[in-house]
């Protein structure tokens, strides 16, 4: 059973509208971590991973969101291997750095 074309640019952007906050929340334990630690690097990187959260809900997003609309409507194919690429790049980061925080001696 296939999805209506219709429905694909906003499966997309509920997709995108929950790694953005996925990347936020993550970024969130690591500053957490990083203050109750007192470790200042801890607390950079997380402020890096919040930012690359932030551009990926109030950019990224919505820059999706439009070209998926517009490939559909015009019948072309959805994807775009670069912009998800820098997506993936960006929630694999976060990921390291929490795991370097949860592996990180006290």
């Amino acid at each position: 059973m296939s999805t209506p074309a219709e429905t694909q640019p906003e499966r997309t952007a509920l997709a995108w509208q929950r790694t953005g906050p996925g990347v936020l929340a993550v970024a969130g334990l690591i500053g957490h971590r990083a203050v109750e630690e007192e470790q200042p690097v801890l607390l950079v990187l997380a402020g890096v991973g919040a930012l690359l959260g932030l551009l990926v809900l109030g950019a990224l997003a919505p820059v999706r969101y439009r070209d998926v609309r517009r490939r559909v409507a015009t019948g072309n194919g959805a994807a775009a291997p670069r912009l998800v690429a820098g997506v993936t790049a960006t929630v694999l980061l976060v990921a390291a750095v929490a795991a370097i925080a949860v592996l990180m001696p006290r």
